[in-house]
């Protein structure tokens, strides 16, 4: 069987190496390296105006999408002001994967939220973002340590897409954001959240194939069972019921 072609979408920021200073476009090697683990091949896809106004021409070659993490998404795009800690959104990247998330959706192509891409997935959906969560939950342990990834448990839903793709139903994961969802699209459920303080840290569309937002970052566990899900449900297999409530 031939390996999935799965989609990555990724962030163009200023970049220096080798004593470049440039615009890049730029992906942490962890997601490639995740769906590469799971038997399928990566590929970066970087913010394309005309792909954003034909997403489907796209969406054609692949088999599966993830929409990775990355700045904010501009609040403008889920019809709210912004919060001054709202920062580093960038409209082409924003334009682009809200309509790959569409698409997606429409055409039940597996589809991968991780951090900012679970918080796109919802806005796709019709859904709002909390801009900055400590507002709300009084602390910063989401993101308590500048470019450091921190570690908190998430509880989810038995039975979930969330937790069939976890393989667990409560466990610890590598988190860093401080943003979240907000009101829930259409057609989204809650299907995972913090220990700590009940924020909503999965989400899911349990009529499509395979959608699933994670707030967490899966690519940074190699134990992480849930890109090898996505890559899974990108040729046809089911996703396996975990061991009720392992950790």
């Amino acid at each position: 069987m031939s390996r999935p072609l799965i989609g990555i979408c990724a962030a163009v920021e200023r970049a220096q190496w080798l004593g470049w200073d440039v615009d890049a476009t730029l992906l942490s090697c962890r997601y490639p390296n995740a769906v590469q683990r799971a038997e399928g091949i990566a590929l970066l896809l970087p913010p394309d105006d005309a792909m954003a106004e034909s997403p489907g021409e796209l969406l054609d070659r692949l088999d599966a999408l993830v929409l990775a993490g990355g700045a904010d998404i501009d609040p403008a795009t889920y019809g709210a002001r912004s919060h001054g800690a709202t920062t580093g959104s960038n409209h082409a990247r924003d334009r682009f994967e809200l309509a790959l998330a569409w698409a997606a959706l429409e055409r039940d192509l597996p589809l991968l939220g991780i951090c900012r891409g679970m918080q796109m997935l919802n806005v796709a959906a019709g859904g709002t973002i909390r801009q900055h969560l400590p507002d709300d939950v009084g602390h910063e342990r989401h993101r308590e340590t500048a470019n450091v990834f921190g570690n908190h448990e998430v509880v989810l839903e038995p039975g979930s897409l969330a937790a069939r793709a976890a393989g667990q139903e409560r466990h610890a994961v590598r988190s860093y954001h401080h943003q979240g969802p907000g009101e829930l699209g259409d057609g989204v459920v809650a299907s995972g959240v913090a220990v700590e303080d009940g924020t909503t840290e999965a989400i899911e569309l349990p009529d499509r194939r395979f959608a699933l937002g994670v707030l967490w970052h899966p690519e940074e566990d190699e134990a992480s069972g849930v890109i090898g899900a996505l890559v899974a449900a990108a040729r046809g297999a089911a996703v396996a019921l975990p061991v009720r409530g392992e950790r």
